[in-house]
């Protein structure tokens, strides 16, 4: 069996097409077997008032449609062009294997996925923001 496996902690919430779902008292494990299935764990969730860079601006727009608001059509374009955005200031090899992998998924319409691989540039985009302002 292939899929996603959730490892919830207690009391943990998760969004899983468009419904909140809340663990019980003990950690559980899920295994989420329904391809395509839109998943979003609210620990993780980027809220509109802290979308404040462009990184976090292009997972708010994946995880938007992760949640339901945003069809995946209609989102495509804006993630590819701010991951093109985003190519022209991570020059280094490991974040362009993010960048790259972060594509591939949206070209194939697996917005978990690409929402973890732009994720991993969170803290190199903080690095690049206190370097410029120091």
């Amino acid at each position: 069996m292939s899929g996603l496996v959730l490892k919830l902690g207690p009391r943990e919430r998760v969004l899983i097409n468009g419904a909140v779902i809340e663990n019980g008292d003990r950690r559980s494990r899920l295994s989420i077997v329904t391809p395509g299935a839109h998943i979003l764990r609210l620990r993780d969730a980027i809220h509109p008032e802290e979308v404040t860079t462009p990184v976090r601006r292009v997972c708010y727009i994946a995880q938007l449609v992760l949640s339901g608001d945003v069809d995946m059509e209609d989102a495509k374009i804006q993630i590819l062009r701010g991951m093109e955005q985003l190519s022209q200031v991570f020059t280094d090899p490991d974040s362009r294997v993010q960048l790259a992998e972060a594509t591939e998924h949206v070209v194939r319409g697996q917005v978990y996925h690409a929402l973890k691989s732009l994720r991993m540039l969170l803290p190199r985009e903080e690095r690049l923001i206190a370097a410029a302002q120091a």
